[in-house]
């Protein structure tokens, strides 16, 4: 029997939980009905163990388990839980009467509700509640039995009280008084811790440190939840076993949520700061190379250029201004061979105030060059008009003209 309800596993169940929660109820190896009901609804989760025998059992934790889900609160709170259970207990000892029921009918009750970091239980009966603690087991609850009343009072010890014929009786359940109150629990939790909520069908056939070895070794809490029942099963499964297997995930959602939307803040913010840095070295450079300027030599004549003169990688940053009238000719060798690589300024005004500069050399070059030409010209001029020894018209000098005067 155990086997043909074994759990069977996948790759995916393997690897991950697909949720933070897991359950499964059977009805034992001996039961022929099951009378455990539970509720898988988060942030509520409830185990309730029904007795009564058939039709009477099974619909006590039924409806105790359909008032909680109806009346719980929507958040956990200790008082408003407390209120949803008596609730149920009223519903159960009025199902006794109006044919819903058998008279005598009760059932045991565990609810707990985990939401984030909070956790609150309402517990009336010997269905528990354990909470796996940085790998260590400790039981919440505290059974309503004679069980627990006998070892409290020393006449027992646990191991003999796991197989006293008196091991089923219990002390408190919904159905059986009217001014019954279960048991509150309320404690702050961490992520990373496991809540089990199971019906004494599984502590009954379980030691605690199987328990605390299963809830540490399987990951899933699914699969978690079957290979308790399974292990129940497999130890006699003498009653109805139900379990019910929560993550606690606390904050963590929140906190890698926090840290995920930082990150990507960070990054944003990164890429912002990039594209500023980025468009500030754009707009600095455009504005360094518009701000300066050079000469250059265009067609013979000298040339004012925007920027600065070469390129890199094919691109080139400068710009044509202007080609003055300035001839390279006019200007001095050491000048035009500068003006080849480019002569550079700060600034355009620089660049016209040495065109300025080069206009007057130019035009200081010129004068000279026609001062020279002019010096080369007067001695001829001498020569033609005031030549003593030069021949008259008639190709005679003037002495022998006079001789022959005379």
């Amino acid at each position: 029997m155990a086997k043909s309800r074994s759990y069977k596993s996948t790759p995916r169940t393997r690897k991950s939980a697909l949720t933070t929660f897991g359950s499964r109820t059977d009805i034992g190896c001996v039961r022929d009905h099951n009378e455990d009901s539970l509720i898988v609804a988060p942030p509520l989760y409830v185990v309730a163990d029904g007795m009564g025998g058939h039709a009477a059992g099974e619909v006590a934790s039924e409806i105790a388990v359909s008032v909680l889900e109806q009346q719980a609160p929507a958040h956990p709170d200790g008082e408003q839980l407390e209120r949803a259970v008596e609730e149920a207990n009223r519903e159960v000892i009025l199902a006794q009467h109006d044919g819903r029921g058998r008279e005598g009918m009760g059932t045991t009750v565990t609810a707990a509700m985990l939401e984030g970091e909070r956790l609150v239980i309402a517990q009336v009966g010997d269905s528990r509640a354990y909470l796996l603690h940085r790998g260590h087991l400790q039981q919440l609850t505290r059974d309503h039995s004679l069980m627990a009343d006998m070892i409290e009072a020393g006449q027992l010890t646990p191991e003999e009280a796991r197989f006293h014929p008196n091991r089923s009786v219990i002390t408190r359940a919904l159905g059986s008084d009217p001014l019954m109150r279960p048991d509150i629990f309320e404690l702050n939790v961490e992520a990373g811790d496991r809540l089990l909520i199971c019906s004494d069908g599984l502590s009954g056939m379980l030691r605690d440190p199987e328990i605390e070895n299963t809830l540490r070794r399987v990951r899933d809490p699914q699969r978690c939840a079957s290979q308790l029942v399974n292990e129940a099963i497999t130890a006699g499964g003498h009653d109805n076993v139900t379990v019910i297997v929560v993550d606690v995930v606390g904050q963590a959602k929140k906190r890698l949520k926090r840290v995920k939307l930082k990150a990507r803040l960070t990054v944003f913010f990164i890429l912002l700061l990039l594209a500023a840095i980025i468009a500030g070295a754009i707009w600095g450079g455009y504005t360094y190379l518009n701000s300066r300027a050079y000469l250059s030599e265009v067609d013979g004549k000298v040339a004012i250029y925007t920027g600065v003169p070469g390129s890199v990688m094919g691109l080139s940053f400068s710009e044509l201004n202007r080609v003055t009238d300035v001839s390279v000719e006019d200007l001095q060798p050491g000048t035009a061979y500068r003006l080849e690589a480019g002569i550079q300024v700060d600034n355009l005004a620089a660049a016209e105030s040495l065109v300025r500069e080069y206009e007057s050399e130019a035009a200081a070059h010129a004068n000279d060059a026609n001062k020279t030409d002019s010096s080369t010209d007067a001695p001829n001029s001498a020569d033609a008009t005031g030549n003593e020894d030069s021949p008259d018209a008639t190709g005679t000098s003037a002495p022998e003209q006079s001789e022959a005067t005379a």
